[in-house]
């Protein structure tokens, strides 16, 4: 069956370019689907979505847009209305894949689109601006987006500008024709999401071998903010029948300004999605400010969090983990019991009483056992009476933690009316 392909591309500026890969691309049997998405001059070619579509699709019309002076809130529109066509397009069955091609602005605005689709759904951006620090991130974000480099600017026809073009047709069609599309929750594998770090490495593989023994299959997932914004995509998709979050301290890094901030929204979808979650405290006993060279440097975080004064472990030149106080445990766990009170399935905290992490056991460089216990006080006045919070006399990273963390989400699934064999019913 011949694949879909959607381009997007600025069609004022980039049309020889746009057609050169559109050619490419059906010389290998796909069809295209052209959506404009610049916002300057007509387009100078046939599109099959014209940007005055796009525009229509946000609320607004091309022609205003033009002559805006704010550049931003342009581009910004222009994305809103692409991802609602794209959106259709797939929903219609015309988007097996999507491609596109452009500088800094076209792949921001480009990428923005390309993370509507579900995970699974091939996504190739030709950028030269993919190698810029700054930028990157922000381009990926949390999405499976592949990013080619282009080293040079994509604009015009020359040996270098067709050799990337080129190559990037025959990324997006062998990625499409060797595609099952997005992934299906139906499918009948029983797949729990878990949350890991470096210091509660191994009670993640004691959970991952359990439900493992038990017939299920654990998805692990870096717990460094991105990791973690990568799952709650994933399980806002319905792919997973519960949650182990063994390291949920994205929600707190972001409150403190840690390294490891995830996004706002963290600790919600599965409550949202309606399947099971237990919850435990690791990540919470410490802020993540690395580099070590910035204890000297006057830099902002560390002043205001008053580092330097801290308990801390340097495991490397790069990381710096610093101890949390109890006002901030106190602070996280109301803020932990915000968000599960939101919740529309069960849930479960469950705190390991003899250490958060491999950093906070006795004898270790984060141990504060009185900064521990203003979790729990704190957590209970604000959650709601039917979420159940379990202290474990036990050590995060032990056989017996991690085993009662398997029972408990178990236990949970198979009295949840909400999950099915086969994922969220």
């Amino acid at each position: 069956m011949s694949q879909t392909i959607v381009m997007l591309s600025s069609l004022d500026t980039k049309a020889r370019e746009a057609q050169y890969l559109k050619d490419c691309i059906e010389e290998q049997g796909a069809k295209t689907v052209l959506v404009d998405i610049g916002y300057g001059q007509p387009a100078r070619m046939a599109t099959t979505i014209s940007s005055r579509q796009v525009a229509a699709a946000a609320g607004s019309d091309i022609d205003s847009i033009r002559v805006m002076q704010d550049t931003g809130e342009a581009s910004t529109l222009m994305m809103q209305g692409a991802i609602i066509k794209v959106q259709e397009l797939f929903s219609e069955g015309r988007c097996d894949g999507i491609i596109a091609f452009g500088g800094a602005s076209n792949t921001t605005l480009a990428t923005g689109v390309m993370k509507s689709l579900p995970v699974g759904i091939p996504k190739l951006m030709i950028s030269s601006a993919a190698a810029m620090p700054a930028y990157s991130a922000m381009y990926f974000g949390s999405m499976d987006i592949t990013i080619m480099h282009a080293v040079v600017d994509i604009s015009g026809l020359n040996d270098l500008t067709r050799a990337f073009l080129e190559r990037g047709a025959g990324g997006i069609c062998g990625m499409t024709s060797r595609s099952s599309g997005m992934v299906d929750p139906s499918r009948g594998d029983k797949l729990i999401a878990v949350t890991s770090f470096r210091f509660a490495e191994t009670c993640a593989q004691a959970v991952m071998r359990e439900l493992k023994r038990r017939g299920y299959t654990a998805i692990p997932f870096h717990a460094q903010g991105v990791g973690e914004d990568a799952m709650e995509n994933l399980v806002a998709q319905g792919l997973f029948r519960g949650v182990v979050d063994i390291v949920p301290a994205g929600l707190s890094e972001q409150m403190l300004g840690g390294n490891r901030a995830s996004r706002p929204d963290r600790l919600e979808a599965a409550g949202r999605v309606g399947i099971p979650q237990v919850v435990t405290t690791s990540g919470f006993d410490m802020i993540s400010c690395g580099p070590a060279t910035r204890r000297d440097s006057g830099d902002a975080l560390w002043q205001k969090r008053a580092i330097a004064d801290r308990q801390c472990s340097v495991p490397d030149r790069f990381r710096v983990e610093a101890r949390t106080t109890a006002d901030e445990v106190a602070d996280i766990g109301r803020k932990v019991a915000d968000k599960l009170n939101m919740a529309e399935a069960a849930a479960c905290v469950m705190v390991p009483v003899m250490g958060w992490s491999s950093l906070s056991v006795k004898g270790a460089e984060l141990y504060n056992p009185e900064a521990d216990a203003a979790f729990v006080p704190s957590l209970r006045r604000v959650l709601n009476p039917g979420i159940s919070v379990i202290e474990v006399e036990a050590e995060l990273n032990s056989e017996s933690f991690a085993g009662a963390l398997v029972d408990k989400l178990l236990e949970m699934i198979e009295t949840s009316p909400a999950v099915s064999d086969g994922g969220v019913s």
